[in-house]
């Protein structure tokens, strides 16, 4: 299991400086810190998710819970979501809850094929609880705003999906790079929004992007 998703933003770092790129700590940002930013410190956060939503709430300064009810209910991907979690969710927005999702991407690749995403989750609660207007994460504002205070206006954004890596880069103003080694593949070519550069997967995009 590999979605980014369900790390802490230190083991994100970890697993980059395998990779050969160390020094990454103060330039990771994760869905789970963007949903942070879209609560105030003192409220009382419902939170279904990994262990990396629960740190982003904490450090944030919200009274994070797993029940009762609360200000918002975030919704972010756990290998650990059940029925009883989707009651808790139904019933917390029922009586006034914000509902916001860390994101909102159906499916992940992994080793073995392709798993269900956050998506999956955000789908199963909203109809329970009576919902179709969801705060989210990426591609939208909150995430836009916290990756470009840290990482600045102007880049590239890398991803396997248009309709969230390649809106987020429409919403940061960014570039958008598309690789093949996820969801999206050479025969589904043309996709909105329109890359400026593709590769195989990340190691070819960069290579063709410096000439290599």
């Amino acid at each position: 299991m590999t979605n980014s998703a369900l790390r802490t933003p230190g083991q994100v770092a970890a697993k980059l400086a395998s990779h050969g790129i160390p020094d990454a700590d103060a330039e990771v940002v994760t869905a789970a810190m963007a949903a942070a930013t879209m609560v105030e410190p003192g409220e009382r956060v419902l939170a279904i998710g990994s262990q990396g939503l629960h740190d982003a709430l904490t450090a944030r300064g919200a009274e994070v819970v797993t029940d009762g009810p609360a200000s918002a209910v975030i919704v972010g991907i756990t290998f650990d979501f059940d029925y009883d979690c989707m009651h808790r969710a139904m019933s917390a927005i029922n009586a006034g809850a914000r509902f916001i999702a860390t994101n909102l991407d159906p499916t992940y690749p992994a080793a073995d094929g392709f798993l269900p995403g956050n998506g999956a989750l955000v789908a199963a609660v909203g109809p329970a609880a009576g919902i179709k207007d969801t705060l989210a994460g990426k591609p939208f504002a909150p995430i836009a705003a916290l990756t470009r205070a840290l990482i600045g206006d102007h880049g590239i954004m890398v991803g396997d999906r248009p309709d969230t890596d390649g809106d987020f880069a429409a919403e940061m103003g960014y570039d958008f790079g598309l690789v093949f080694s996820g969801v999206t593949k050479v025969a589904d070519m043309p996709v909105t929004p329109t890359p400026i550069i593709t590769g195989a997967d990340l190691l070819a995009l960069v290579r063709s992007s410096l000439g290599a």
